[in-house]
């Protein structure tokens, strides 16, 4: 799958100026995707998947970004999905009570991605980011299901997902967050709203929920197990982009080189150390992202693990924004036209910074810890 990514990047980054200028969802990319049998890359084998672990889809993510940043970032939001069901052990789920209800539906949702069904997240919603403590979202029991009702932002791939996971709090127990997997259609209203600096083409529009779901909806088949998912094992809320934004740091990196040589200012020391610098930035980032995806794949939750995983969001982030924008200086005016390689990359590369966990968070959450406090519930805002 590593090479069947890098296969197509260049295919991505050939249409990434088209879906960038219109704002538009890369329906063509993910055609692609399916067709090679992406979706399935989390389930395990005996469901017809790719049976990948978490380093596996960070080696992937990196490669997808370098051809079109928007485009692996919608795909992380359905690996992250697929990649927390295939999470779920029958080991874990024992040792978590789940019924078997919900070890049957798990196993449906992963056959249906391996089947080419993809699915995004609705996790956000506005004035609370990504805190699932703070979510105004709510839902209560039903017969045969339950009742969702809510508004939801930054909703990537808004429209076009065979279904999504919308995160709710109990109407009636407000500590209990719950995550649904609600099918698309009758319900769902995509309010288009996002035309933003960068990741133009993610089409992470609002999601207004209004819908009833049957039981098997409910991840888990427990309610109030997001809260504790998240401490546990934050790798796919926190981290799962970092690849993606390391592979879109390299990307912009690449094109500086071209530009540059084809502008024939590789004499220039200044211009040279630039490179350089960026390079050596780009691949240690890629270091610290892929040591914390083997250390998920070794030791889940394990606390050496997450602390892993935020440097690899912090790295990430600042890294992309930073070497991008070096890159630009690097390669002059010339490439700040609307429709260079460069200006884009320089847009999409400043969203890594900004995507939860922020930068700042995740600095505070490291600073926290390497002090003696608890990092999930101390420091200036609540993680979740």
């Amino acid at each position: 799958m590593i090479d069947e990514a890098r296969r197509l990047a260049p295919r991505f980054a050939a249409r990434a100026a088209v879906h960038d200028r219109d704002g538009a969802f890369p329906a063509d990319d993910f055609a692609d995707l399916r067709e090679a049998g992406f979706f399935g890359l989390m389930a395990p084998a005996r469901l017809g998947g790719a049976g990948a672990g978490f380093a596996d889809y960070a080696a992937v993510a990196y490669e997808l970004a370098r051809g079109n940043g928007a485009t692996a970032l919608i795909f992380n939001m359905h690996a992250s999905v697929t990649g927390a069901l295939s999470g779920v052990t029958d080991e874990l789920a024992e040792a978590l009570g789940l019924p078997p209800s919900a070890l049957a539906a798990r196993d449906d949702h992963l056959r249906a991605a391996a089947g080419g069904a993809w699915y995004a997240v609705a996790m956000s919603e506005r004035g609370a980011g990504s805190r699932l403590s703070q979510m105004s979202t709510s839902y209560r029991a039903v017969d045969g299901g339950y009742r969702i009702e809510g508004a939801k932002t930054f909703c990537s791939g808004a429209g076009n997902a065979d279904a999504y996971l919308v995160a709710a709090r109990s109407a009636e127990e407000p500590d209990k967050v719950s995550q649904f997997l609600v099918p698309a259609g009758e319900g769902l209203r995509v309010e288009k709203t996002w035309d933003a600096l960068g990741m133009r083409a993610t089409a992470s529009h609002d999601l207004h929920v209004d819908v009833t779901v049957p039981a098997g909806a409910l991840l888990g088949g427990v309610e109030g197990l997001a809260l504790v998912v998240a401490q546990l094992a934050p790798h796919w809320m926190v981290a799962s982009y970092a690849a993606v934004y390391v592979g879109v740091a390299r990307a912009a990196v690449d094109a500086a080189i071209e530009h540059v040589n084809e502008r024939k200012l590789a004499h220039l020391p200044a211009i040279r150390a630039r490179i350089g610098r960026a390079d050596a930035a780009v691949a240690a980032a890629h270091l610290a992202v892929m040591e914390a995806a083997r250390r998920v794949d070794s030791a889940p939750g394990d606390a050496e693990t997450n602390r892993w995983v935020w440097r690899a969001k912090l790295l990430a982030g600042t890294t992309a924004a930073e070497v991008a924008a070096s890159m630009l200086e690097a390669a002059g005016t010339s490439a700040m036209r609307r429709g260079h390689p460069l200006e884009r990359l320089y847009r999409d590369a400043r969203a890594g910074s900004l995507q939860p966990a922020t930068s700042d968070v995740c600095a505070d959450w490291l600073g926290v810890d390497a002090l003696g406090g608890d990092p999930d519930s101390e420091g200036f805002a609540p993680r979740w």
